[in-house]
């Protein structure tokens, strides 16, 4: 029988080569049995590696609709806090100008104004609400504030607008008006229906804008924010303060704010309360309109966030068939090749001590 020489040295690389292999092996395993799919997809899977992109960026697209979903949620949700300030505040209005019943009394009247001007202060704040750094209801004009402040110690644009059409109205009269206590029943009917109301309620025809509601009190746009909740649904998000209900609404309390206290006859009083009475429920309607669009709108995205969630859940299944790993087997094998690598390292070491100086 022929023997060959082998040498420590070729038996220790073969040991050390091993070893690596069965090191980067581990590292494998381990990130395997720690996410719980392949460490190198495009390898495990080689063609079906397309499918399984396919399946990620179609997951990844459905995650981000649920994230925006929950922004869209909470600006509804805000917007409904906002809407229901206004609809009580205008409830407390007409309750004020009921119980005023066209009484005379200055203590009544005192009331009255009060309760308007607090009513006015609620609007201004729910109106001009804000999330996210954006106005809920300024429409696509998110970064305008939706509705200047009547009683702006500053002074506002809507405030001298009424002042100039009333003035404006009393001088084109015949006789011209020189006091508010010469105003007639057919006449503050006229003013009312004939300059104040246009100035809140008409549109300009050919832009179909509001014209002098939005010279004088609004910054918002008549387009409201829309935002895409599902893969094919995109619903109104917010709703904007040029709807008619906010308009009514200011109409109202400016006619009872300045008009009802002023020195009129008790008929022209009592045409001014039940005139903002008419006026303040319609804007409750349009108002409690608004609430139930946007009550929709809440509905839908939570029926798609139902519809995503299953979705989502289905693509995974599907993701971890393509992708996933035993993890019990990765780590049973990850463990069987850390006992090998102790196993070689001794090897190792008791080959490295192999030399005939010791048996010399």
């Amino acid at each position: 029988m022929k023997t060959s020489f082998v040498s420590n040295l070729a038996v220790q690389n073969a040991m050390r080569l091993t070893i690596q292999q069965s090191q980067t092996e581990v590292v494998k395993l381990e990130k395997e049995v720690t996410t719980g799919r392949h460490a190198d997809v495009g390898i495990a899977l080689g063609g079906s590696a397309s499918k399984s992109l396919d399946l990620q960026r179609e997951l990844a697209r459905m995650t981000t609709l649920t994230e925006t979903n929950a922004v869209v949620t909470q600006r509804l949700s805000a917007s409904q806090e906002a809407l229901s300030s206004i609809s009580d505040a205008a409830q407390s209005t007409m309750e004020a100008l009921i119980a005023l019943s066209g009484s005379d009394s200055a203590d009544q009247l005192a009331i009255a104004k009060t309760e308007v001007t607090n009513s006015m202060s609620i609007f201004n704040s729910a109106i001009n609400t804000s999330f996210n750094g954006e106005f809920l209801f300024s429409g696509i004009n998110t970064d305008v504030k939706p509705v200047a402040d009547y009683n702006d110690p500053a002074g506002s644009t809507a405030k001298a607008a009424f002042n100039t059409a009333l003035s404006d109205f009393m001088a084109a009269q015949s006789p011209p008006l020189t006091s508010m206590s010469e105003f007639s029943t057919t006449q503050m009917t006229d003013f009312i229906k004939n300059t104040l109301e246009p100035m809140y309620l008409d549109t300009d025809p050919a832009s179909g804008d509001q014209s002098q509601w939005t010279t004088d009190w609004s910054g918002a746009s008549d387009q409201t924010m829309t935002s895409r909740i599902s893969t094919t649904e995109v619903v109104p998000s917010s709703t904007t303060a040029n709807s008619e209900g906010v308009r009514k609404f200011a109409l109202a309390n400016v006619l009872a704010y300045e008009l009802l206290g002023s020195n009129v006859s008790s008929d022209v009083r009592s045409l001014i309360s039940s005139t903002a009475v008419g006026y303040i429920g319609e804007a409750i309607s349009g108002i409690d309109a608004q609430r139930s669009a946007l009550g929709i709108s809440e509905a839908r995205v939570e029926k798609a966030n139902t519809s995503l969630e299953a979705q989502i859940k289905l693509v995974k299944t599907h993701v971890n068939d393509l992708e996933g790993v035993d993890t019990y087997e990765a780590s049973t094998r990850m463990n069987t090749l850390l006992t090998q690598i102790e196993t070689s390292y001794t090897l190792t070491s008791r080959l490295q001590q192999l030399s005939l100086i010791n048996f010399l």
